[in-house]
C-alpha cells in the first residue's frame, strides 16, 4: 500500500509542477516519458528552450534539500538524451531542471540542474 500512496503523491506532485510551469509561461509537451535508461517526469518548452524536468515531492519542506542527487540527475540526463530528438527543433537549447515541492511551500525550480 505504501508504494501505491507514493505513486499517487508523485503523480499529484507532477500535476502541480506542470500547472506551476504553465503559469510561468511553459508549454507542457509530455509527462512520464519512459525510456530504457530512465523516466522523465515532464518535458516542457518555453521559447527556444526545452527542459526535461525531474519533479520531487516530499511531505516536509526540510526534506527537499536531499530529494535530488547526482544519480537521479544522471538517469534523467540519460533518458533525455534518448528522446531529445523527439522534442527539440533545430537550434533549441536543452537542459535538465528540477522542481521540488512540499505542502505549504513555494515550488523550488532549479534550472539547469545537470551540468556534466
Amino acid at each position: 500500500m505504501k508504494r501505491q500512496q507514493a505513486e499517487t503523491r508523485g503523480r499529484q506532485g507532477e500535476a502541480r509542477a506542470a500547472a506551476w510551469l504553465r503559469l510561468k509561461g511553459w508549454a507542457i509537451l509530455d509527462a512520464r516519458v519512459k525510456t530504457p535508461v530512465g523516466e522523465i517526469d515532464l518535458v516542457a518548452r518555453r521559447g527556444n528552450l526545452v527542459a526535461f524536468v525531474e519533479v520531487k515531492w516530499r511531505n516536509r519542506a526540510e526534506d527537499l534539500d536531499t530529494a535530488i542527487d547526482a544519480y537521479r540527475l544522471r538517469r534523467v540526463a540519460a533518458a533525455a538524451e534518448v528522446v531529445a530528438h523527439k522534442y527539440a527543433r533545430n537550434g533549441e537549447d536543452l537542459r535538465i531542471d528540477v522542481i521540488l515541492l512540499a505542502p505549504r511551500a513555494f515550488p523550488r525550480h532549479i534550472t539547469n540542474a545537470w551540468q556534466p
